[in-house]
């Protein structure tokens, strides 16, 4: 038996904000992450909705990208001093995926990191709150998604917390809090959609229910994504509903080897999440065609890429990914991001063994081992294709 789980109500549309008037509810503590919603008055709309339907609110504002253990502690405690009923996140992944584990530790106080990071074991939530995601950027999908990415800042590692219970109860995907993304994140995060949709569709548990929404991101990531880093606003908003449909692909399809790279780099060479994915999806394919080449030439096909044969579709669709990148100054190796070469060979295998046993990687359609994941590393810090 399989399993396809979405939040309860998706409102979006311009003007979807305005959802938060008809809440009911007493208490409500918004998380946010900088100073971007507060400068663009979003934040502000937010707690004058919420107020409008009675609700007294709380802020936990300051949410660092990446998000630490200590962040989502010290936000339980606060939620438990003020007893929410309603949890609400708004901003980019981050202060949406700390909010989501803050909640698991709100209601379960007893709960430790070290339980919460088993995928698909935790306790069942709603017992003190529900949970409302407003993302703002137009890339990780977690507004739909039963996934959280929490960083442990002392072991360089980012962990992602994978159970059904933390798919928000409601999703508001308002495509003009995304018009405010500079250029440099609408790459990054237009690349980490590209990149959810097609782990979905080779993903272990991909589905006659996740595959459309998979294919159709992808279709809306080409005809959209590079109009909009180049300020088209009716494309920026097209990618705002395209990365909630790759959210929603994934999160019951899982991902693959591109996000246990991805996590286990973030924090040990600092680079974006989006940026990361963008880099290794190209060699992520190479290796998993081994596998499924048919899948990614069904993708190649519905892009309308060149080829005949599944070989040479699959080649043309990472040929496709690299040029994206280069169109939006994206690197296409470890080394022109600017690793060091010792800095490389350092860490490689402390990553490549962290990213063999990330969660992401039971989903990946092709086994990978410890040796295996450092010659991948190596093909991706040298920009070499994969031939094994």
């Amino acid at each position: 038996m399989s399993r396809f789980t979405l939040p309860r109500d998706i409102y979006f549309g311009q003007g979807s904000l305005a959802t938060l008037k008809t809440l009911k509810g007493k208490k409500a503590v918004v998380v946010v992450g900088g100073s971007s919603m507060q400068k663009f008055g979003f934040l502000a709309k937010v707690v004058n909705y919420l107020e409008e339907a009675n609700i007294q609110v709380k802020l936990i504002e300051g949410v660092e990208p990446d998000p630490s253990v200590e962040t989502v502690m010290k936000g339980a405690s606060i939620m438990r001093e003020f007893e929410p009923d309603w949890i609400v996140s708004i901003g980019g992944g981050s202060p949406i995926d700390a909010a989501k584990a803050m909640w698991i530790f709100y209601e379960y106080p007893e709960f430790t990191f070290e339980q919460a990071i088993i995928p698909f074991g935790l306790p069942e939530l709603r017992q003190k709150a529900k949970f409302i995601a407003i993302p703002s950027t137009s890339g990780t999908g977690t507004e739909v998604t039963s996934f959280s990415v929490i960083t442990d800042y002392k072991k360089k590692i980012k962990y992602p917390i994978a159970d059904f219970n933390i798919t928000p109860d409601i999703a508001i995907v308002d495509p003009e809090l995304a018009q405010t993304m500079p250029q440099k994140l609408i790459a990054h995060t237009g690349l980490d959609a590209l990149t959810h949709a097609i782990e979905a569709y080779v993903a272990g548990l991909s589905s006659v229910f996740s595959d459309p929404l998979a294919l159709e991101a992808i279709v809306m990531v080409k005809d959209h994504l590079f109009n909009s880093y180049n300020g088209d606003k009716e494309a920026r908003n097209q990618m705002h509903s395209a990365q909630c449909l790759a959210g929603m692909a994934f999160s019951n399809a899982l991902l693959g080897i591109t996000h246990s790279m991805a996590h286990k780099t973030g924090a040990v060479f600092n680079i974006p999440h989006g940026c990361a994915n963008a880099i290794y999806l190209p060699y992520v394919i190479q290796y998993n065609s081994k596998k499924c080449s048919h899948r990614y030439a069904t993708i190649a096909r519905r892009l309308d890429l060149s080829g005949q044969t599944d070989s040479e579709l699959v080649d043309s669709l990472v040929e496709w990914i690299q040029a994206m990148d280069k169109k939006m100054n994206v690197p296409l190796t470890l080394k022109d991001y600017g690793i060091t070469e010792e800095d490389f060979k350092s860490n490689v295998e402390y990553v490549s063994h962290n990213a063999v046993l990330d969660a992401c990687t039971g989903s990946n359609p092709r086994e990978i081992d410890d040796k295996t994941m450092i010659k991948l590393f190596n093909c991706i810090y040298y920009g070499e294709k994969v031939t094994f």
